[in-house]
């Protein structure tokens, strides 16, 4: 049976310059084949401790019934904050409570029902932009999802196409800073006050302060249609105007640029990588392609028969367990702990891992294999409630992950009642992590009118 692609595991013994090396490049091929069947795994630098945990108890422990002890770390953070400033992503405490307080309401169930037109909209936009691609030509389908994607987001949070020209300009300037940014800044190893210079390459500030000034732009302009009482009732608009229900205060505009950058980052990039991943895997196993082109083809399009896209679903599923879109979180310990026996001291760093969790050999059956129908078996189910977070999970479960499921199972049943699409022989991609988990060339597949 042929299995998805998987990076290659590093040896088991490697120096802290080497392992750095290794995880600036990409934080999959720079860990041990052992982490795929470890409960608990402990990584020792001279600036701090490391465990990465995949006991579905601890992790549990950690994510959902005491969170407040394991705040997000800033090691990694750190790195991204030119573009997501203060953003939801990167605070903690009650500056994030507040956040939320005010973020979630806009993805509750009944507003994924109003932005359900703007994900068709850009999907069937998507589509026709794919009519004259020559059958027999190769294209890189990561560009084509990740159109596809920041469409959806400028359309629900800004009622805007992706062809307007802000909204063009933002979109290669994302583009433009995934290249320059790594994943692992000096400060993921060596901590150091606010002041201490985290030596980001110019590009990066560039792209960055670029993107910002862009999100500005946007922000200000329905800041002034919400005073003007023209403003149209989409995502910006609605959390814009939702009061904290503790204090009553709004975003500022300069709250809600923290916010809009770190949507775009979560709700363009995750879902474009995790989008053009399932094309691919569909590409790879056409049987389950053909099961997804009936399903589309017998669905009319409306929000009330999304569940009718059952098979769908379940391969967006399989493809956010196989791909994970974000494959590491970092947390801290606030205080000591005590794990598996060892004792975590206050200050180490708690790495949760989606990618590995997923992919545990002691936890999954046929861990490395794609099979949506596992989700219908006892051992898929009993793996979704204890070893599966692609959105993570407890009081820090991504807002959007309602509206990210949608996206997906919309966009692909589109595309696939539309094209077939199949893989380009030689060309098999090798996940590799950056922002997200991507491929170091690309994914190339053909795609036929049907």
């Amino acid at each position: 049976m042929q299995l998805p692609p998987k990076p290659a595991s590093r040896p088991e013994k490697v120096s802290l310059w080497r392992y750095m090396r290794l995880f600036r490049k990409d934080i999959l091929s720079a860990q041990p084949a052992k982490l795929y069947r470890a409960w608990m795994a402990e990584f020792r630098t001279p600036f701090f401790r490391s465990y990465l945990v995949n006991d579905p108890e601890l992790v549990k422990e950690v994510l959902v019934r005491n969170p407040d002890a394991f705040p997000k770390s800033d090691r990694i953070g750190a790195g991204l904050r030119p573009l997501l400033g203060d953003s939801v992503f990167l605070t903690n405490g009650d500056t994030w409570k507040r956040q939320r307080r005010i973020i979630d309401p806009a993805f509750e169930g009944g507003r994924l029902r109003d932005t359900y037109p703007g994900i068709c909209d850009a999907a069937d936009a998507g589509v026709a932009r794919l009519a004259g691609l020559p059958p027999d030509e190769p294209q890189e389908i990561e560009a084509i999802t990740s159109h596809i994607a920041a469409d959806v987001i400028f359309r629900t949070l800004f009622s805007i196409p992706i062809e307007d020209e802000t909204a063009q300009e933002v979109f290669h300037a994302f583009r433009a800073y995934q290249r320059t940014q790594p994943i692992l800044n000096l400060a993921a190893f060596v901590r150091g006050p606010a002041w201490m210079p985290r030596f980001f390459r110019s590009e990066t500030r560039r792209h960055a302060r670029h993107i910002r000034a862009l999100i500005t732009k946007l922000t200000q302009d329905r800041l002034d249609l919400i005073a003007a009482g023209k403003a149209p009732d989409d995502l910006a608009t609605k959390i814009l105007t939702t009061k904290d229900p503790v204090t009553g205060d709004v975003f500022s505009r300069d709250e809600m640029i923290d916010q809009v950058a770190i949507f775009f980052l979560a709700g363009h990039e995750t879902s474009a990588a995790v989008l053009a991943w399932a094309l691919y895997l569909l590409a790879l196993y056409p049987e389950w392609q053909d099961r997804l082109r009936a399903e589309a083809d017998g669905f009319d399009g409306a929000f009330a028969h999304l569940s009718k896209l059952k098979d769908t679903r379940d391969v967006f599923r399989e493809t956010l367990r196989l791909y994970p879109a974000v494959p590491m979180m970092v947390r801290e310990a606030s205080e000591t702990q005590e794990f598996r026996g060892r004792t975590i001291k206050r200050g180490a760093q708690i790495v949760l891992s989606p990618w590995h969790l997923h992919r545990h050999t002691r936890l999954w059956d046929h861990p490395d294999a794609f099979d949506p129908a596992r989700w219908d078996t006892e051992n898929g189910k009993a793996c979704a409630r204890d070893a599966y977070m692609p959105f993570s999970a407890g009081p820090r479960i991504c807002s959007g992950a309602g509206f990210a499921l949608i996206e997906g199972v919309v966009v692909l049943a589109r595309l696939l009642k539309a094209y077939e699409f199949s893989a380009v022989d030689g060309r098999s991609p090798v996940p590799v992590a950056h922002l997200t988990v991507r491929s170091t060339a690309g994914i190339w597949l053909r795609i036929r009118a049907r």
